[in-house]
């Protein structure tokens, strides 16, 4: 989809969500079925002001906001529920014309620099479609005791989208790897809020870069990525803090040492090195950086605080991740955990794609109950019950989602 079209259609369909939709929905009947409406308005949204009311906005300068979590039931994120996080000042999108956007990879490792446009690494790369999960480091943070500072995510700060690109393995080997490689460092075009400089840039360790499950892509969903997802290219690195899959990307970075860019500093996205007391003070040097996402779980279906009628059958579902690794055992208790049931649950389609997950669940008699949901990983690790290791940036809360439920 052209720019100008992106522009031109603006505001047409609100949502995806057909009851949220403000005009009258035209041979709706004749949809086929699990096709979506799209919400060609998502991409061209440039401030928190043409966010849908169904946002959750956390912060408007940068831009923070975050979806409720029944809305990202969809095995496929849809662009118009995936939660939005800038660091620094939005590019000035309706004056980015991507057949002059230009990508460059350098640095002290790298042995030929260059710089690609778009078009060449079309023409150049394999081009790939990947599920990537993109969690932020912070998400569930609100969920920590005491409270840690920073935007107060609760469970929604993660989406699945399809993304199509090529690999950032294959565009480094073609600028050449030199052996003392050792981290990547990410760049684009969101300045920091003073303007001066970059809001955000980091990295991952070389031999993460050169893995197959990481993109520089140009679409979301098979469209131009939307403007708040990063267009007109992103990087995007599945099972990792979301914080590295660099929006409106404008290069990388091949790096003799672990990068130094904006927001690599201790503490940002990184926790202790030792475990803590809730609330104590840890000093810079001892925090060490969260280079991969750990297991977690998040029930879409039904919403919390649904009411189903006694005798009735509870299909519960959602989705479950484990940063770099796979998802193997899904459960649910609603007995505050005395008991679990094991649910259905599906392959990746890829690698740090999310996974699928359900069950039917007969509660046994009229009255409030608390479902909570854990998930299990390949090497035995299990999401905690309550509060997982506090640190005080507030990352990487896994403790169980949970959802009330009350049978009349």
């Amino acid at each position: 989809m052209a720019i100008d079209r992106r522009v031109f259609l603006k505001g047409a369909v609100a949502t995806s969500v057909a009851s949220m939709m403000p005009i009258n929905w035209v041979y709706a009947a004749n949809r086929p079925e699990g096709v979506a409406p799209l919400d060609v308005s998502a991409l061209t949204w440039k401030s928190a002001a043409d966010l849908p009311s169904y946002f959750n906005i956390l912060n408007t300068n940068p831009v923070n906001a975050q979806p409720p979590e029944h809305m990202l039931d969809p095995v496929t994120t849809p662009a118009d529920v995936a939660f939005i996080r800038w660091n620094g000042q939005l590019p000035d999108f309706e004056n980015i014309d991507p057949k002059k956007w230009t990508f460059t990879v350098d640095g002290e490792s790298c042995k030929t620099p260059k710089t690609y446009s778009i078009d060449d690494l079309k023409k150049k790369f394999k081009t790939h479609t990947l599920k990537l999960t993109i969690e932020c480091g912070g998400n569930s943070r609100s969920e920590f005791f005491p409270n840690a500072k920073g935007n107060q995510w609760t469970n929604a700060a993660v989406f699945c989208a399809e993304w199509t690109g090529v690999l950032v393995r294959d565009v480094l080997k073609d600028c050449g790897v030199k052996d003392d490689a050792v981290y990547t460092g990410h760049h684009g075009a969101d300045l920091h809020l003073s303007g001066k400089g970059e809001a955000i840039s980091r990295g991952v360790p070389i031999e993460a870069a050169l893995n197959d499950d990481a993109l520089i892509a140009w679409a979301m969903n098979g469209e131009d990525i939307p403007y708040m997802h990063g267009y007109p290219l992103r990087i995007v690195f599945g099972g990792r803090p979301g914080s590295v899959s660099h929006k409106s990307a404008t290069g990388i970075s091949i790096r003799n040492k672990v990068h130094d860019g904006k927001k690599m500093e201790s503490p940002a996205y990184r926790v202790p090195e030792y475990p803590v007391a809730p609330g104590e003070k840890v000093p810079n040097e001892d925090f060490k950086i969260i280079e991969e996402m750990i297991v977690k779980s998040l029930i879409t279906y039904p919403e919390t605080g649904t009411e189903l009628k006694e005798g009735k059958t509870l299909t519960v579902r959602g989705h479950a991740w484990a940063g770099m690794r796979d998802v193997t055992e899904m459960e649910v208790s609603y007995d505050y955990g005395a008991t679990w049931r094991k649910a259905k649950l599906t392959k990746p389609v890829n690698k740090t794609a999310w996974q699928q997950w359900e069950i039917d669940l007969d509660l046994p008699m009229a009255g409030y109950y608390e479902i909570w949901a854990r998930a299990t990983d390949d090497q035995g690790v299990t999401q905690p019950v309550v509060q997982p290791q506090w640190n005080p940036k507030g990352y990487l809360f896994n403790g169980c989602h949970r959802i009330a439920v009350r049978v009349v």
